[in-house]
């Protein structure tokens, strides 16, 4: 199911390669760290299909706001999400926390559930990349939003923080 996702989500974004390699890498690091820490089937799921969705409202925000600041994506990216996965077939459940995480998922505090802080974690690891963050930040960022054993290995290894 998550590969029919996958293709909407390209459509959705076409002409915009940037944006669709974003949400690829979040959603494979999201998969991994996932994997890795032995997440049951259905945690698997939603991790996967909100990291496909994630950054939904992005488009919508530029259009209407003229910014894609993570606030206003959390604001307008639930609705977006919804209607695209209720048309796809996904189970109301999954929807529902799917559309939660998307509209958190720029919300660093009070993180409920293993899901949602793998997602926080997976798209960290994909932004401190694709903005070049220095060495001092990532190291920041490390210390203060990583908290599973397998987005802390990879973030270290990635960065080569010591």
């Amino acid at each position: 199911m998550t590969e029919h996702l996958i293709a909407e989500m390209v459509h959705y974004y076409q002409g915009n390669p940037k944006r669709i390699q974003h949400f690829m890498k979040v959603h494979d690091f999201s998969r991994t760290i996932g994997l890795l820490e032995g997440l049951d089937d259905n945690t698997q799921f939603i991790l996967e299909t909100a990291a496909v969705v994630h950054d939904i409202g992005i488009h919508l925000c530029e259009e209407k706001y003229g910014s894609c600041e993570g606030r206003l994506q959390e604001q307008e990216g639930p609705a977006i999400a919804k209607a695209m996965l209720e048309k796809l077939g996904y189970d109301s459940m999954v929807i529902e926390r799917v559309c939660y995480l998307v509209g958190h998922h720029h919300t660093y505090t009070n993180i409920d559930g293993i899901d949602y802080q793998i997602l926080v974690e997976a798209d960290f690891l994909v932004n401190l990349f694709e903005d070049d963050v220095p060495i001092d930040a990532v190291k920041v960022a490390y210390n203060k939003i990583f908290h599973t054993e397998s987005g802390k290995g990879i973030c270290k290894n990635m960065f080569g923080i010591v």
